[in-house]
């Protein structure tokens, strides 16, 4: 059981890293967002109520301790983060980008007059 729980969670980060490196800012994306950041805030605060039904839900996946299974979820949640954070970092680079050359553009001088351009 432990393999089988261990390849879910390596498809579980490569799909997710792909999904989000392919991404996208469109309210779809962001309202998958959303609704995990929503279960997540709802899983952390029941096992924090109920920690045993974390427990028992880590031996069910044959995952030894509740601790384990939140080590896991926290190495998903970073990799998701870096994902994300990289595709955002990508996005405003390549806006950055577009903005100077526009600028460099329009402030370019004639070289015919030496003057700018009004």
């Amino acid at each position: 059981m432990q393999i089988i729980v261990q390849i879910v969670l390596v498809l579980a980060v490569s799909t997710v890293s792909l999904a989000l490196m392919r991404g996208g800012s469109n309210a779809r994306y962001l309202a998958i967002r959303r609704i995990m950041l929503v279960l997540f805030a709802m899983a952390a605060a029941l096992s924090v109520f109920f920690p045993t039904i974390l427990t028992q839900l880590a031996q069910l996946l044959g995952i030894g301790r509740g601790t384990d299974l939140v080590l896991y979820a926290l190495v998903v949640s970073v990799l998701v983060f870096m994902a994300t954070t990289y595709q955002r970092f990508r996005h405003l680079e390549t806006t950055l980008t577009k903005l100077s050359r526009r600028i460099a553009i329009d402030e370019a001088e004639y070289p015919w007059s030496g003057k700018e351009k009004d």
